[in-house]
Protein backbone atom coordinates (compact mmCIF):
# COMPACT_ATOMS: atom_id res chain seq x y z
CA UNK A 1 0.00 0.00 0.00
CA UNK A 2 1.30 3.53 -0.51
CA UNK A 3 1.54 6.28 1.36
CA UNK A 4 0.90 9.65 1.31
CA UNK A 5 1.11 11.27 5.01
CA UNK A 6 0.10 15.05 4.04
CA UNK A 7 -0.24 16.98 7.31
CA UNK A 8 2.13 19.87 5.70
CA UNK A 9 0.25 19.78 2.29
CA UNK A 10 -3.21 19.61 4.71
CA UNK A 11 -2.33 23.33 5.45
CA UNK A 12 -2.34 24.70 1.63
CA UNK A 13 -5.40 22.37 1.29
CA UNK A 14 -7.46 22.96 4.19
CA UNK A 15 -6.70 26.34 5.97
CA UNK A 16 -5.04 26.41 8.91
CA UNK A 17 -8.34 28.07 10.78
CA UNK A 18 -10.58 25.48 9.44
CA UNK A 19 -11.90 23.65 12.72
CA UNK A 20 -14.73 22.14 12.33
CA UNK A 21 -18.08 23.80 13.50
CA UNK A 22 -17.51 24.21 17.17
CA UNK A 23 -21.45 23.51 18.22
CA UNK A 24 -22.36 20.71 16.33
CA UNK A 25 -21.91 18.32 19.04
CA UNK A 26 -24.16 20.31 21.11
CA UNK A 27 -27.34 20.25 17.87
CA UNK A 28 -29.94 17.52 17.78
CA UNK A 29 -29.42 14.89 15.01
CA UNK A 30 -31.97 14.91 12.35
CA UNK A 31 -32.41 11.26 10.15
CA UNK A 32 -34.61 10.63 7.05
CA UNK A 33 -34.78 6.98 6.11
CA UNK A 34 -36.89 4.31 4.28
CA UNK A 35 -36.67 2.43 7.42
CA UNK A 36 -34.54 1.82 10.76
CA UNK A 37 -33.80 -0.67 12.71
CA UNK A 38 -32.94 -0.49 16.76
CA UNK A 39 -30.92 -2.82 18.67
CA UNK A 40 -31.24 -0.85 22.26
CA UNK A 41 -28.73 -3.71 23.90
CA UNK A 42 -26.05 -2.53 21.58
CA UNK A 43 -27.58 1.16 21.72
CA UNK A 44 -27.27 1.00 17.87
CA UNK A 45 -29.32 1.93 15.21
CA UNK A 46 -29.51 0.98 11.40
CA UNK A 47 -31.14 3.39 9.10
CA UNK A 48 -31.43 1.99 5.33
CA UNK A 49 -32.87 3.57 1.95
CA UNK A 50 -31.76 7.29 1.07
CA UNK A 51 -30.40 7.92 4.26
CA UNK A 52 -29.92 11.87 5.07
CA UNK A 53 -28.37 12.40 8.58
CA UNK A 54 -28.16 16.19 9.81
CA UNK A 55 -26.68 17.53 12.98
CA UNK A 56 -25.80 21.38 12.91
CA UNK A 57 -23.53 21.14 9.67
CA UNK A 58 -22.71 17.68 9.86
CA UNK A 59 -24.33 16.21 7.01
CA UNK A 60 -24.37 12.42 6.27
CA UNK A 61 -25.87 10.57 3.56
CA UNK A 62 -26.00 6.74 2.15
CA UNK A 63 -27.60 3.56 1.25
CA UNK A 64 -27.41 2.73 4.95
CA UNK A 65 -26.46 4.93 7.83
CA UNK A 66 -25.40 2.65 11.34
CA UNK A 67 -25.27 5.48 14.32
CA UNK A 68 -23.48 3.89 17.59
CA UNK A 69 -24.55 6.03 20.51
CA UNK A 70 -22.62 6.02 24.22
CA UNK A 71 -25.12 3.71 26.62
CA UNK A 72 -24.25 6.61 30.14
CA UNK A 73 -25.61 10.00 27.98
CA UNK A 74 -27.20 8.91 24.68
CA UNK A 75 -24.66 10.64 22.44
CA UNK A 76 -23.58 9.54 19.42
CA UNK A 77 -20.15 7.78 19.66
CA UNK A 78 -19.80 6.88 15.64
CA UNK A 79 -21.38 6.93 12.49
CA UNK A 80 -20.69 4.80 10.07
CA UNK A 81 -22.43 5.18 6.03
CA UNK A 82 -22.33 3.27 3.40
CA UNK A 83 -23.35 3.12 -0.50
CA UNK A 84 -21.98 3.37 -4.20
CA UNK A 85 -20.93 6.74 -2.53
CA UNK A 86 -21.89 7.57 0.59
CA UNK A 87 -21.48 11.35 0.94
CA UNK A 88 -20.28 13.77 3.91
CA UNK A 89 -19.58 17.34 4.69
CA UNK A 90 -18.90 19.67 7.47
CA UNK A 91 -19.10 23.61 8.20
CA UNK A 92 -15.82 24.97 9.78
CA UNK A 93 -15.60 27.61 12.30
CA UNK A 94 -13.97 30.12 9.21
CA UNK A 95 -17.13 29.21 6.77
CA UNK A 96 -15.64 26.77 4.23
CA UNK A 97 -17.06 23.49 4.17
CA UNK A 98 -15.42 20.61 4.38
CA UNK A 99 -16.35 17.69 2.00
CA UNK A 100 -15.98 14.02 1.13
CA UNK A 101 -17.49 10.46 -0.18
CA UNK A 102 -16.86 7.03 -0.42
CA UNK A 103 -18.12 3.94 -0.43
CA UNK A 104 -17.32 3.36 3.21
CA UNK A 105 -17.83 6.57 5.43
CA UNK A 106 -16.66 5.58 9.33
CA UNK A 107 -17.08 8.88 11.75
CA UNK A 108 -15.67 8.84 15.32
CA UNK A 109 -17.13 11.90 16.27
CA UNK A 110 -15.72 11.23 19.92
CA UNK A 111 -12.06 11.75 18.20
CA UNK A 112 -13.46 13.82 15.03
CA UNK A 113 -11.77 11.27 12.95
CA UNK A 114 -13.63 10.71 9.34
CA UNK A 115 -11.83 7.79 7.57
CA UNK A 116 -13.27 7.15 4.05
CA UNK A 117 -12.21 3.81 2.03
CA UNK A 118 -12.84 2.49 -1.42
CA UNK A 119 -13.18 6.01 -4.16
CA UNK A 120 -12.57 8.01 -1.13
CA UNK A 121 -12.36 11.92 -2.09
CA UNK A 122 -12.13 14.81 0.55
CA UNK A 123 -12.21 18.39 -0.72
CA UNK A 124 -12.18 22.17 0.36
CA UNK A 125 -12.26 24.94 -1.72
CA UNK A 126 -11.89 23.28 -4.62
CA UNK A 127 -8.80 21.45 -3.40
CA UNK A 128 -9.26 18.03 -4.04
CA UNK A 129 -7.32 14.93 -2.69
CA UNK A 130 -8.46 11.01 -3.99
CA UNK A 131 -7.11 7.89 -2.77
CA UNK A 132 -8.47 4.35 -1.79
CA UNK A 133 -8.29 5.41 1.60
CA UNK A 134 -8.43 8.72 3.38
CA UNK A 135 -8.65 9.05 7.39
CA UNK A 136 -8.69 12.72 8.68
CA UNK A 137 -8.57 14.04 12.20
CA UNK A 138 -10.90 17.29 11.59
CA UNK A 139 -9.57 19.09 14.84
CA UNK A 140 -5.64 18.83 14.51
CA UNK A 141 -6.03 19.10 10.30
CA UNK A 142 -3.82 15.88 9.74
CA UNK A 143 -4.91 13.67 6.84
CA UNK A 144 -3.42 9.70 6.09
CA UNK A 145 -3.94 9.35 2.13
CA UNK A 146 -3.41 5.59 0.68
CA UNK A 147 -3.94 4.03 -2.55
CA UNK A 148 -3.40 0.42 -2.93
CA UNK A 149 -1.12 -0.95 -5.03
CA UNK A 150 -0.96 -0.10 -9.13
CA UNK A 151 -2.94 2.98 -7.99
CA UNK A 152 -2.16 6.42 -6.30
CA UNK A 153 -2.98 9.16 -4.59
CA UNK A 154 -3.88 12.00 -6.84
CA UNK A 155 -4.18 15.74 -5.37
CA UNK A 156 -5.35 18.90 -7.19
CA UNK A 157 -4.09 22.21 -5.13
CA UNK A 158 -6.04 25.19 -6.74
CA UNK A 159 -4.11 28.33 -5.70
CA UNK A 160 -5.35 30.99 -2.70
CA UNK A 161 -6.13 34.04 -3.89
CA UNK A 162 -3.80 36.71 -3.52
CA UNK A 163 -4.34 39.42 -1.01
CA UNK A 164 -4.46 43.37 -1.89
CA UNK A 165 -1.92 45.21 -0.11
Amino acid sequence: MKKLSLSLLIGVLLSPTAFALSTDSEQPVYIDSDSQQLDMKSNKVTFLGDVKMRQGSINVEGDKVVVYRNPKDGSIKEVEAFGKLAKFSQLTDDGKTIKGHAEELYYNMSKDELTMIKQAMLAQDDSTIHGDKINYHITTEKMVAESNKGSRVSTILQPQPKQKK
